[in-house]
C-alpha cells in the first residue's frame, strides 16, 4: 500500500521515480516525494524509534506530523517526521533511540 494523495504533501504524480533509500544499513526502494513513513511502512517497517525512558516501539500514528511517533534520524538530523517528510533517493535514515542525536547517519 502506497499513499497516493497525502492530506499535507499533496498527490503524487502520476508517473512516479524508484529511488533507493538506506535505512538502518539497508537498502529500501521508495517513490521519490512518497512520505518517507509510507516507503517505510511499504518496505514492512512498523518501528520508527523507540522512547528514551522505557524503550518501547513507536511508529506512525497521526500521519500528519502533529504527534512525535514517527520521528527518526535522517541523514544525521535527529527528530524528523517521517509522515510529512518527501522521500528522495539517497536519504540515510536511521531508527531513533530515545531523544536521538546530531550526526547519527552518515
Amino acid at each position: 500500500m502506497r499513499v497516493t494523495d497525502h492530506p499535507v504533501l499533496g498527490a503524487l504524480p502520476a508517473e512516479r521515480t524508484r529511488v533507493t533509500i538506506t535505512v538502518d544499513r539497508r537498502p529500501v526502494e521508495a517513490y521519490e516525494g512518497e512520505p518517507i513513513a509510507a516507503a517505510l511502512m511499504a518496505a514492512g517497517i512498523r518501528v520508527f524509534r523507540r522512547t528514551h525512558k522505557k524503550g518501547e516501539p513507536r511508529g506512525v500514528f497521526c500521519g500528519i506530523g502533529r504527534c512525535t511517533d514517527c520521528m527518526m534520524t535522517v541523514d544525521g538530523v535527529p527528530n524528523v517526521r517521517t509522515c510529512v517528510t518527501p522521500v528522495r533517493g539517497g536519504m540515510v535514515i536511521e531508527t531513533q533511540l530515545g531523544l536521538g542525536r546530531w550526526g547519527d547517519s552518515a
